[in-house]
């Protein structure tokens, strides 16, 4: 085989996708599906979400996958998948997307998203979860328990959920922020902020058990071998941008037993890259920021590149309420990982560039997860 060939070969293998949502399985309005390919809210009068890199990607890549040409135009599109149902559309945009395993954070759960289940029924993939450790908590607070029970409860609660989980998640960057004390508090802290809390909203922002629930977490990944989630960077605007910095987590990962891998990371992409180049547990993953940079995916791939190993390195789609989000991920992926691993042909042999292909598309996943549970 030639050594093209066998890059080829490379970047069309099934991915892993080791961080992504549940989409919509309903028909969805014009309104609805914007505000899917978008973090922020409602586009201003008179102007469409579509006109961004993500927008414009769904009307190139996405419009074959339905039978349309490319670029086509956005009522076109629309009108398409709704003809062809949501099921349909799904289906075909699952699986074109090329994944072997969808790691799926069920922490955003309901009715009108597909489970993991069927996420791998549509999608011809296998599927497993990831815990969202802050819903385990307000599942829990749910219960009512006393104060002075919350604590083994949350942790009997989150080592039943491990049982059938490949990881956990934590998303206290969008609660309060990154640069949170990194030590564990003391069982009277505990119980002392549990009574204010249970009976109360069911929102868990208390900063002393949103502390506790991640040490908690951390500890039983530790203890299984799974790897722990931090989102970090890029999201919505619930969440305030120069405290979701991966880089205010020193201290912590210092400190945690579990491996950790590092979310989204955009735009602090080379703080991420450091982190896993220095810490032997610490993993960087760029799913979402490659879907939503499209055109430009090229350039953050590269910056993850500049420093972090290669075997510290993870595929994601990070995709939410939408298949297209899934297929333009896998696509960008592997379309900037082909550009960047090209450019630097003259530095890598051609069996570096497969090797690291393979590496970040699927086998270091393979690694960190226990896929073949």
């Amino acid at each position: 085989m030639k050594a093209g060939d066998a890059f080829d070969e490379a970047l069309a293998m099934p991915l892993v996708d080791q961080h992504c949502h549940g989409v919509r399985r309903d028909e969805l309005t014009r309104a609805a599906f914007e505000g899917l390919i978008t973090e922020g809210g409602p586009s201003p009068a008179g102007t469409t979400h579509f006109d961004s890199p993500v927008g414009l990607a769904v009307r190139r890549w996405c419009a074959p996958v339905l039978g349309l040409e490319p670029y086509a135009a956005p009522d076109i599109y629309l009108d398409r998948r709704a003809e062809l149902g949501a099921e349909e559309a799904n289906r075909r945009l699952l699986r074109v997307a090329g994944i072997a395993d969808f790691c799926v954070d069920t922490g955003l759960a309901g009715e009108d998203l597909l489970t993991p289940a069927e996420m791998g029924r549509l999608g011809e993939a296998r599927a497993h979860e990831i815990v969202r450790i802050e819903a385990v908590a307000e599942e829990v607070a749910v219960r009512s328990p006393p104060a002075t029970a919350y604590a083994a409860e949350l942790t009997d609660a989150l080592a039943r959920r491990a049982d059938r989980a490949v990881g956990f998640k934590t998303v206290i960057a969008y609660r309060i922020g990154l640069d949170f004390d990194p030590r564990p508090p003391g069982p009277r802290e505990v119980t002392a902020a549990a009574a204010r809390w249970l009976g109360g909203s069911g929102r868990l922002t208390d900063p002393v058990l949103l502390r506790h629930a991640l040490w908690a977490g951390a500890e039983i990944a530790g203890d299984r071998g799974l790897p722990l989630q931090v989102h970090t960077g890029l999201g919505d605007t619930d969440l305030s941008l120069a405290r979701a910095n991966p880089a205010l987590l020193t201290d912590f990962i210092r400190a945690v037993p579990a491996s950790i891998v590092l979310l989204h990371c955009y735009p602090y992409v080379r703080e991420a890259a450091y982190l896993a180049a220095v810490f032997p547990h610490v993993h960087a993953d760029i799913g979402l920021t490659v879907t939503y940079t499209a055109a430009s995916s090229a350039r953050v791939i590269a910056e993850v590149l500049e420093l972090a190993p290669f075997h510290k390195i993870l595929f994601s789609t990070d995709c939410y309420g939408l298949a297209e989000l899934c297929h333009l991920g896998a696509h960008y992926h592997r379309q900037g990982l082909a550009t960047v691993l090209t450019e630097r042909s003259g530095e890598w042999s051609p069996a570096d560039a497969v090797r690291i292909t393979r590496l970040i598309g699927a086998d270091n996943a393979r690694r960190l997860y226990p896929l073949n549970g």
